[in-house]
């Protein structure tokens, strides 16, 4: 199990978030398959350290709907970010990045974030 280390410390989260997906995905491997999980660790360090500007945080909405009329849920990357702190985002942001299939939760198992 190979582990790999990313100190986010003024990094942006969308440049950041790429670099972490192909690395839990297995795309730099040599023995890349794309319906394997890829035996890697990947740690996050100083996530409160990222580099997000102010009117993205009051721009940028994450939205949820459950299925049932009024289920439509809106938040904010700065409410995010009080309620939930800046793993939640790096998490969502990651998470949008993987493939849609059923390795998906699997492979984000291997992620591990310290703010």
């Amino acid at each position: 199990m190979k582990e790999y280390k990313f100190d986010l410390t003024d990094k942006r989260i969308g440049r950041i978030a790429t670099e972490i997906a192909v690395v839990l995905m297995g795309k730099n491997l040599p023995d890349y398959a794309p319906n394997v999980v890829a035996k890697v660790k990947v740690l996050v360090e100083n996530a409160s350290k990222l580099d997000i500007c102010e009117k993205k945080k009051n721009s940028k909405v994450y939205d949820h709907y459950s299925g049932y009329p009024g289920g439509r849920k809106e938040i904010l990357l700065k409410d995010l970010i009080e309620k939930k702190g800046y793993s939640e985002v790096l998490k969502n942001a990651v998470y949008g990045m993987l493939p849609k299939n059923k390795l998906r939760d699997q492979l984000m198992k291997n992620l591990i974030i310290k703010e």
